[in-house]
């Protein structure tokens, strides 16, 4: 299973580093995501959900 938010799939995206000097290296850009109890689908399950999702209120949590 891919690192993704279940709610608005975002995900990593790849750009590049820059030095000082200009020069470019490739890297990762993770998305902030948080494994959380959450009722989807009716069922309770540990799910990845973006902290923007998480603050906009579109989870429900499981207790």
């Amino acid at each position: 299973m891919s690192r993704k938010c279940v709610i608005c799939d975002k995900k990593s995206v790849i750009g590049n580093s820059v030095s000082h000097s200009n020069r470019k290296t490739k890297r990762k850009f993770n998305a902030n995501l948080q494994k959380i109890n959450i009722i989807l689908g009716g069922k309770a399950r540990k799910e990845y959900v973006c902290t923007k999702c998480l603050k906009a209120g579109k989870v429900r949590k499981a207790v």
